[in-house]
């Protein structure tokens, strides 16, 4: 009898179940210890002891603590709250010199043990630097030296032998995330900012606003609503944007009253086409976006509407156009 092929990918894919089961459990044990008094009390300490450092907040850690160390650094950078990294080796061969008296110290140990944290965390202590630890074990070494100690459930390792760090590792990485939202939450960090620190890739694409792609001042296509539409006409051939926005009055504080598209010259197509006015050929109340909205935002509201440019305004007022290609360009799409 042949082997199920289904039923053996589903038996070879158990041990991935299972780990995946064990840290789910463990992440829920984590949540419920920060619904005690004794474990909200200790992470909303640590929560302002961090955000009360006026330098950065100092990560550290060893081996595999030692890599969730440096995503936690990161991601506490990335959302406001200035961090960085500090190998616990090199800090004893003068990386401590990277620690300022304004930091705070977040150190992680699964034993509590760890030798090579030693210096460092001496040095906090000699300094009064705020220490905040992020252990498996309490009594340990760095849970009583620290002035905050985040201790994590104990459960088992996912690992069938109990020795790789699987599980502690999950539950650190989400701990400093939970860390990292709290602080964010705690300092009303906006999406403005997060985009300011986040410029590049899709990311920062999808954070741009309109004003930061829109053509501004002399780009924009604009005419009185009284000039003829020869004129109209000349101007939609220079600006290259396929339609002309019409203001009134005719100056540079002018609120836009109409626009003249492509589609707008073939309906009106006639032998006096270029003498007629343009308020006789312009469409009025035309969709219009503000400066601030984001633009992926407006192109959605593009592609839902079927246009391929739109006027921005402020108080009536065009501040700026911009064309589809424009949010092309930038990677919105």
């Amino acid at each position: 009898m042949r082997p199920n092929p289904k039923t053996s990918r589903v038996s070879e894919a158990e041990p991935g179940r299972r780990v995946l089961s064990l840290e789910a459990d463990a992440l829920r044990s984590l949540a419920d210890m920060l619904a005690e008094e004794a474990g909200a009390s200790a992470f909303a300490r640590a929560v302002d002891l961090m955000a009360g450092a006026t330098g950065r907040v100092i990560v550290s850690g060893m081996g595999k603590s030692g890599h969730v160390a440096r995503k936690i650094a990161a991601t506490l950078a990335s959302t406001g709250t200035p961090a960085q990294f500090v190998h616990p080796a090199e800090a004893s061969h003068g990386d401590l010199g990277m620690i300022a008296r304004s930091d705070a110290v977040l150190a992680l140990s699964n034993s509590g043990e760890t030798p090579e944290l030693g210096d460092l965390v001496a040095y906090s202590r000699r300094f009064d630097i705020p220490l905040i630890a992020m252990v498996g074990r309490a009594p340990s070494a760095l849970a009583e030296a620290a002035d905050v100690a985040l201790v994590l459930p104990r459960v088992a390792e996912a690992c069938p032998l109990g020795l790789a760090p699987t599980t502690s590792t999950t539950l650190m990485m989400a701990l400093g995330d939970a860390l990292a939202v709290a602080l964010l939450e705690r300092r009303g960090f906006s999406a403005d900012d997060y985009r300011v620190l986040h410029p590049g890739g899709k990311l920062g694409a999808r954070l741009l606003k309109v004003e930061d792609l829109m053509h501004k001042g002399p780009e924009m296509p604009l005419i009185g609503a009284d000039a003829r539409m020869a004129d109209a006409v000349l101007v939609m051939t220079e600006k290259r944007f396929g339609c002309v926005g019409v203001v009134e009055p005719p100056t540079a504080n002018g609120r836009l009253v109409g626009l003249v598209t492509d589609g707008d010259l073939r309906r009106h197509m006639a032998p006096d086409l270029l003498e007629q006015k343009v308020h006789q050929v312009m469409t009025r109340g035309p969709w219009t976006i503000g400066p601030r909205l984001l633009a992926a935002e407006m192109l959605k509201e593009m592609n839902d509407r079927k246009l391929y440019r739109a006027f921005v305004v402020e108080d009536g007022r065009p501040v700026g156009i911009v064309h589809i290609l424009d949010l092309l360009r930038a990677g919105v799409a």
